[in-house]
């Protein structure tokens, strides 16, 4: 079957997670990707070797690809990517910042040179401003955009309290931002003929995930504290133990879900006019008071059995899930992909096109296309 991006070629200067998040889902939708590695390979090849002595983090993020080691500082190995260039679509590379034009390459250039080309930087900072020089990676910047001190508990004599979110979430958001600049560019290449440079920071993708705790500080001086599992503004919206030690989340979102969640889980309508709980100001105010009343109820009761009180009043839920439980989690979907040391069934992407999921299932070993690259690329 056709894909959709068959046809465009990807050449990528990449490590880590956020370039190669961006050119796994191009290679996905069916472009050809080169990785461009160091000799001694992209250095999330050895974050871990938890999946059949492979990297989750590279089986996850590489399939569909092609893999190249060049020694960009050697003249042939240079002018071979030149050459890669000189035919590709697309070219994405997260360098360091000025380290692309310190071999030689301007990006400027490349696209004066090839009108089509797209490039596409992914940097810490970004390429301009007082920190663009700055180390980055993903827990740096956590810190950096404010994420951390709003992630975890609130600070208590033991500890700070605050945490960093347990994926590489600035990493995935930049590869995420650059990946809907991109395929912008694709389109909007159709209407011009040409390309443009599309730069994404790891600080810049996240800083505008940070909006709206940013909005409410600025316009009205709110400043967002850490909650745990609850949410800031709205109660009850958090989590709860039930008689078996299973927790369960509990998401009341207007007044109707109150007075059900009410009258269905705690059994008490009453409770839904009573002052201190009438509306969900009312409730913030009261939320020690208020979850001290839901905590006796669901102690009572299996989370199953509360489980059963929402479905009757249709209250919104969640199950607190350990990793084990959603490895075994009935909705998940998955696909199944050749990594150098084996097969491996991992998640499936989150999109599904008419009913399919499209994904590449090949991930390459250091270096494995070297030869017919290097026969392709030689002129």
């Amino acid at each position: 079957m056709s894909k959709d991006l068959e046809g465009i070629l990807v050449v990528s200067i990449e490590q880590a997670v956020a370039a190669p998040y961006l050119s796994s889902r191009l290679a996905d939708a069916g472009a050809r990707v080169i990785k461009i590695e160091r000799h001694e390979g992209d250095f999330a090849r050895k974050y871990d070797n938890f999946v059949n002595g492979d990297s989750a983090y590279f089986v996850w993020l590489n399939r569909g690809k092609e893999s190249i080691a060049l020694d960009l500082k050697d003249e042939n190995d240079l002018q071979i990517l030149k050459n890669i260039i000189k035919k590709s679509d697309i070219l994405i590379q997260n360098l360091a910042p000025g380290a692309f034009e310190r071999l030689g390459l301007n990006l400027k250039e490349l696209r004066d040179n090839y009108p089509k080309l797209i490039t596409c930087s992914i940097t810490g900072f970004g390429e301009k401003g007082p920190y663009m020089k700055q180390k980055a990676y993903d827990m740096l910047i956590q810190a950096e955009t404010g994420l951390t001190d709003l992630t975890g508990v609130p600070e208590n004599k033991i500890e700070k309290g605050r945490s960093r979110v347990g994926v590489s979430v600035c990493d995935i958001s930049a590869g995420m931002t650059a990946l809907n600049a991109v395929l912008q560019a694709l389109i909007g290449r159709q209407k011009t003929g040409r390309g443009r440079h599309i730069s994404v920071s790891l600080f810049s993708a996240l800083s505008d995930w940070m909006n709206v705790p940013y909005l409410q500080y600025v316009y009205s001086n709110k400043e967002p504290k850490r909650c745990g599992i609850r949410h800031p503004t709205i109660t009850p919206y958090a989590s709860f133990a039930c008689a078996d030690n299973y927790e369960i989340l509990i998401g009341i979102q207007n007044e109707r879900e109150w007075f059900n969640f009410c009258k269905f889980v705690l059994e008490e309508e009453t409770i839904a006019s009573n002052e201190m709980f009438c509306s969900n100001n009312a409730r913030v105010i009261n939320t020690n008071k208020l979850e001290d009343i839901i905590n006796r109820k669901f102690k009572k009761h299996t989370r199953d059995q509360i489980i059963e009180k929402c479905e009757a009043g249709g209250i919104a839920y969640g199950r607190i899930s350990n990793i084990d439980q959603f490895s075994k989690h009935p909705q998940n979907q998955f696909i199944e992909v050749d990594a150098p040391n084996g097969k491996v069934k991992m998640i499936a992407p989150g999109a599904e096109h008419d009913g399919l999921h499209q994904y590449a299932k090949k991930v390459p070993e250091l270096n494995s296309n070297s030869e017919k690259i290097r026969n392709e690329f030689k002129n």
